[in-house]
This record gives C-alpha cells, sequence and structure tokens, in this order.
C-alpha cells in the first residue's frame, strides 16, 4: 500500500472512531474541602449530568478566592462558590444575596419557612427556561443556584443585643465584596478586613467583636471558642446566602445550562433539610431572637441600605426588582409591597 492510500486508510480510521469528549474542570469552593456537604452535591450531580454528555473532573477548595481565580484564568471550565464571589460574573442572579433580599418578618416575628420560599421561588423564577437569556453574560453562564443558608451574626457578647449595641464594635467584612463595609460602617460599626480563610481565627482570638457566617461554619470554624460565655447567635438573617455554578460556554454541551440550572433546583429540599441540621449543632443557650420592634426596624434598614447599594453600583437593580415581586407574592402584607421601592 502506498503512502497516498495509508494516509487514506487511517483518516477514514479515525472518522469511525467515536469522539471522545474533554473532560470539564469544575472547582468547587468548601470549607470542609472533600469532606463538605458542598463538594458531595457536587459529586451526586456531575454523575447525574453525564447522562447529558459532560463528564466532570471536581476539584475541592477551602479557599474560595483561589476556586475563582483558578476558575478566571482558565484552570477551571466550572465553578461552584458564593454569589458574593460570583457577582462578576453575572450581577442579576447575586442579587439573591443582596441584605435583607429574602428576609420575611411577619407581625414582628421572624418566617424562616417564609423566606426560604423567597428563596425558592427566586432560584425557580431563575431556572426557568423563560429567563435562560438572563443567565448569560458574555462567554459566561449560570448552572445553577442552590441555599447555603442564613447569614447570622455571631456576636462575643450577647449584650451586643441589636443595631446600637454593635456601634463602635469591630465587625469582620469581606474585602472582595464593599457593600458589607459600607453596611457595616450605616449602622456605626467599624469594619475589619477579613476573608474566607481567616475570619473565623480573627473572631475567635479577640479581633473582631461580631462575624457574619451561615451555620455551617459552627463547628469547622469552631466559632464557640470566639464565643466563650458571654456570646450569642443572632436569630435574624441579614441574608439567605446561595452557591452558584457559573461555567464557560464553550466547554459544555449546547443546551447544558438549561438542563443544569433545572438539576440543581431539584435539589433545593435536600440542600433546606442540611441547611437545618446545620442550625441544630447550634446550642439553644446561644440563640438571640429579636424583640417584634427590633425585627420590623431591621427589615426597614436593611431595606433601606439594599437600595442604597443599588444606586451605587454594587447590587443588580434588576435582580432586586423581580426579588421584590417574589417576596410580595409570598408575604403581600409587608409594608414596602405597597411603596414604590425597588421598582427601578
Amino acid at each position: 500500500m502506498n503512502k497516498k492510500w495509508q494516509w487514506a486508510a487511517a483518516a477514514a480510521l479515525v472518522a469511525a472512531s467515536p469522539v471522545m469528549a474533554a473532560k470539564q474542570h469544575v472547582c468547587i469552593f468548601d470549607i470542609l474541602g472533600t469532606g463538605g456537604d458542598g463538594y458531595n452535591s457536587a459529586k451526586d450531580y456531575a454523575l447525574e449530568m453525564q447522562k447529558h454528555g459532560t463528564d466532570m473532573e471536581l476539584k475541592a477548595y477551602v479557599d474560595e478566592r483561589v476556586a475563582v481565580e483558578d476558575f478566571r484564568t482558565g484552570q477551571c471550565d466550572a465553578v461552584m462558590a458564593t454569589a458574593l464571589r460570583t457577582r462578576a460574573f453575572n450581577a442579576l442572579t447575586a442579587a439573591i444575596d443582596s441584605v435583607g433580599a429574602s428576609t420575611v418578618v411577619r407581625s414582628g416575628k421572624l418566617d424562616m419557612n417564609a423566606s426560604l420560599e423567597v428563596v425558592r421561588k427566586t432560584i425557580q423564577t431563575f431556572s426557568s427556561p423563560k429567563a435562560a437569556g438572563l443567565m448569560v453574560q458574555g462567554a459566561y453562564e449560570v448552572g445553577g443556584i442552590v441555599p447555603l443558608g442564613a447569614a447570622y451574626a455571631f456576636v462575643n457578647d450577647r449584650q451586643i443585643s441589636n443595631l446600637e449595641a454593635a456601634s463602635g464594635k469591630r465587625v469582620a467584612a469581606f474585602d472582595y465584596d464593599k457593600a458589607q463595609s459600607q453596611l457595616i460602617q450605616r449602622v456605626g460599626a467599624r469594619p475589619v478586613a477579613a476573608d474566607v480563610t481567616n475570619f473565623g481565627t480573627m473572631f475567635n482570638n479577640g479581633n473582631v467583636d461580631v462575624v457574619m457566617a451561615p451555620s455551617i461554619a459552627f463547628k469547622p470554624l469552631e466559632l464557640y471558642k470566639g464565643m466563650g460565655t458571654k456570646g450569642a447567635v443572632h436569630r435574624f438573617p441579614m441574608t439567605i446566602l446561595t452557591y452558584q455554578m457559573i461555567f464557560k460556554r464553550d466547554k459544555f454541551p449546547e443546551g447544558f445550562g438549561q438542563k443544569s440550572r433545572e438539576a440543581w433546583a431539584s435539589r433545593f429540599d435536600n440542600v433546606v433539610e442540611l441547611i437545618k441540621r446545620a442550625d441544630a449543632t447550634i446550642p439553644a443557650k446561644f440563640w438571640l431572637d429579636p424583640t417584634e420592634v427590633d425585627a420590623e426596624r431591621y427589615v426597614n434598614l436593611m431595606r433601606d441600605g439594599r437600595i442604597d447599594m443599588a444606586e451605587k453600583g454594587f447590587y443588580d437593580k434588576k435582580g432586586l426588582k423581580i426579588i421584590k415581586r417574589i417576596r410580595c407574592d409570598v408575604n403581600p402584607v409587608a409594608p414596602d409591597c405597597s411603596q414604590p421601592t425597588e421598582t427601578w
């Protein structure tokens, strides 16, 4: 066989061979690494998505900044991180993590189930095929959203019982989220720069008086050390945090985004059970509930802060408008539902 026919035969053999799709590398932020619920949920998700033509290889990160930076620089094809970090890739879906956006108070009482329902309906809205266009921003697309839990205020002294008592106190503020520092300053407290790798240690060592964190961080970060015998956890969410998956569109099959968003949305109830289990790990003696007057006041203060941050460009206005509509659908008697706010 001459060389011409050898080349032709080789080409025919290649054409007849099945094409092996490249693996997609996914960076997963989880403070517990491969032992965390976030990473384990991602493993189940990756297995399920194989039927849609993907072959994901997961890598766990305990440092969220590194995970997102590896994604940004092309070392990962997708990333799973908190909306505080993924906002750079889609500000609209990150609006769900804006201060007080999902918090529902009824007759002076926090309604946590209703607050979670706001999150559920928001995720369902963003996961709808009708919203597919909003999930795309340039080369990036939102591949799914799941709740991470309420951001509670952990304090080293239960005398810090309300916002007035927090005046002058040192509060850990993630240095990459500029809105946090401004919101802390609005109540007269002092923001202290921190990140996910050190805010727990700063609290435990007495370098700050207050940290905002979901209950899943209580045991792993040993926040009870910083609370000591005088500390407390305010049972009032400043926000309900979310994990968001962002992927590079050219690295995944056509139509993957919609299937991925629906897959993550279907896990909502299971994730909420994990959150409730984490809440239960905090001893009852530590919980501190706001008075009815304070609860109503906090809702108004958070709304004002949220609007201010949106006007300054930190929060996405369209996202907040969508979430207000959902929040008022869940709790139509809320005072701001009859007010012309967040209607940009």
